[in-house]
């Protein structure tokens, strides 16, 4: 097998997925270089597996899991500290000043809860898995994906109570 044919297609689904794999990393990250060296590293690893990871059917998904693997082994080695101190980059709109006030406490907020409990809110509400999707995913069990979702949404509407307060406010004015 030549080399061009253990990659083909390769290319065309990292120019593909790259922008929604990168908003990814970066919400794992919290940090554009880590997030390009999280992403570059997952889609380097799928290269290595593409033909396989093509055959599986859903090679984004691959990418995902790599990335979150990645993470826990950065997380171990502690070379990268901590990981998702931010929030993504959105247009703004309406008065921009306070949406970056709201997304700079929402980033500290996230930077302060432990690694597990931001992969698991990435999963469950970015990614929009179940709890058994997601505990799959992280290799624990269902239970402990309920608990790190409750407790890390305990400590965001303690450490953001003007978040949760804006959208229910929100809501009323509709």
């Amino acid at each position: 097998m030549s080399r061009a044919d253990r990659y083909s297609g390769f290319r065309e689904f990292a120019d593909a997925n790259g922008a929604a794999l990168s908003r990814a990393a970066y919400l794992l990250t919290g940090d554009h270089q880590a997030a390009e060296d999280l992403l570059q590293e997952a889609l380097a690893r799928t290269a290595m597996h593409w033909l396989r990871v093509e055959a599986g059917g859903n090679p984004a998904a691959y990418v995902r899991k790599a990335m979150l693997n990645q993470m826990r082994s950065w997380r171990r080695r502690r070379t990268h500290g901590e990981l998702l101190g931010g929030a993504p980059d959105r247009p703004a709109r309406g008065d921009v000043a306070h949406e970056v006030a709201q997304r700079e406490v929402l980033a500290a907020a996230l930077a302060s809860l432990p690694p597990r409990q931001r992969a698991v809110l990435f999963l469950r509400y970015y990614e929009d898995l179940s709890e058994v999707e997601t505990a799959h995913r992280l290799g624990c069990a269902v239970g402990t994906v309920k608990r790190h979702s409750h407790d890390a949404l305990v400590t965001l509407r303690r450490l953001s109570p003007g978040l949760s307060n804006q959208s229910t406010t929100a809501e009323e004015a509709q």
